[in-house]
């Protein structure tokens, strides 16, 4: 399971070419854990091989809602919109389709999760895994992707300010060094 999140984490990392950016979205999976974990809970069963194979759908389902919302962020920021407004729109323009792919995959998973037929018992906890990891994983990452993504942005912002800042003052100091010569 680490070596998926790290791959994910580095092929991420390779697509917005930044190490920030990957974080905001596997932020998310811890959320998308405790949903297996209530999932489970509620339906009385336990982890075990098939299930873990649902974990590992799930990692790539919910790294996929976050990056269709974080790259449509950075879209909206490239052409010029402010940070607030860049998550507003990506926000409402992509709550559709990040919902549609979350629906589709819960609901193709019901009948998996309560079949009750010859075999069912070994593939049920796929679809619960499933079922409940992505249901609070979804919600969250609407809510939770634009928030972080927000909060870096702006200290990213600072900071490049501050040494903007800095290599202006350096850069006058220097000139007014020369002038006095």
């Amino acid at each position: 399971m680490a070596l998926i999140v790290l791959l994910v984490y580095i092929v991420m990392a390779s697509q917005f070419e930044s190490l920030r950016m990957p974080g905001i979205i596997m932020f998310t999976i811890p959320f998308a854990l405790s949903g297996v974990i209530i999932a489970l809970w509620l339906t009385g069963r336990s982890l075990d091989m098939i299930g873990a194979l649902g974990l590992v759908l799930l990692v790539g389902i919910v790294v996929k809602n976050g990056i269709v919302l974080v790259d449509y962020i950075n879209l909206m920021r490239e052409r010029g919109h402010e940070l607030n407004e860049a998550i507003q729109m990506s926000g409402r323009s992509r709550i559709r389709p990040i919902l549609m792919t979350a629906f589709t995959t819960i609901l193709g998973m019901v009948p998996m999760a309560v079949s009750s037929g010859e075999g069912a018992e070994m593939w049920q906890p796929l679809g619960i895994v499933v079922i409940g990891g992505l249901t609070v994983s979804t919600f969250l990452t609407l809510y939770l992707v634009p928030v972080l993504y927000g909060t870096m942005a702006r200290h990213g912002d600072r900071n490049k300010k501050e040494a903007l800042r800095k290599k202006f003052i350096f850069m006058d100091i220097k000139v007014k060094k020369e002038e006095t010569k």
